[in-house]
């Protein structure tokens, strides 16, 4: 690679997959460089489209889930459930959103919601759902209910939810149950610790990364935040 360090076409496809899985569209080097530091350079898709050997089918999934993550990245996407057409949400507050397209053909107004992916049904704006039945927040569910683990590298550290939603951008992510209580989001790239949900260089003033945290472990989360991008 551009980085000197060697890979097979069959373990570099079968990473970039893998991080492609995780919501990861930038390609890093993840060998170790001098001592134990990473290397962590950017492979640029051409590069790794060229060394991978990719089939045109594998080439079209890199390709559309790339598109999709850095998409993303910038802007809240959904498609319309009437014309499946991409509609971006502007106020990240309320569930209720028009798709100009539908209102064009239909010449009336046509609003859906961003949660359930309905006609929308009831007043707006709302930012928790809409009156149709069934419509809930499926992250926010998942975040209430889901198990509960123990990590056994940091000390003191059990019964911590084992899915959290980042505190910078909202992503759901799970720790792996290995090494320190910090990691960092896939999407934001923001390092914070899974059990107090404390950013990572705020943790560490007061607790070791293999410890428990002064506070302990926080509670489940009852709220999703919502990532300002700057």
């Amino acid at each position: 690679m551009s980085c000197g360090h060697a890979v097979s076409p069959e373990s570099l496809t079968l990473w970039c997959r893998s991080q492609l899985d995780q919501g990861i569209y930038k390609f890093r080097c993840p060998a170790v460089g001098e001592g134990t530091k990473p290397c962590n350079k950017q492979w640029s898709y051409k590069e790794v489209r060229r060394v991978a050997v990719l089939s045109v089918s594998e080439m079209r999934h890199f390709e559309e889930t790339m598109a999709r993550l850095a998409a993303a990245d910038f802007c809240d996407i959904q498609l319309c459930p009437q014309c499946n057409t991409n509609v971006v949400r502007k106020d990240l507050s309320n569930l209720c959103v028009q798709c100009t397209i539908c209102t064009a053909d239909k010449k009336t107004t046509y609003q859906f919601c961003w949660q359930c992916r309905r006609k929308w049904n009831g007043w707006d704006p709302r930012s928790d759902r809409c009156n149709n039945d069934g419509c809930a927040n499926k992250d926010l569910q998942l975040l209430q209910t889901c198990p509960t683990i123990s990590l056994p590298d940091v000390e003191g550290a059990t019964s911590c939810p084992s899915v959290r939603a980042c505190p910078t951008c909202g992503m759901r992510v799970q720790h792996n149950q290995q090494h320190c209580k910090n990691i960092h989001c896939p999407r934001c790239q923001v390092p914070f610790c899974f059990l107090c949900l404390k950013l990572k260089s705020e943790c560490n003033q007061t607790s070791s990364p293999y410890k428990i945290c002064v506070g302990g472990v926080a509670p489940r989360q009852t709220s999703i935040p919502v990532w300002h991008r700057k």
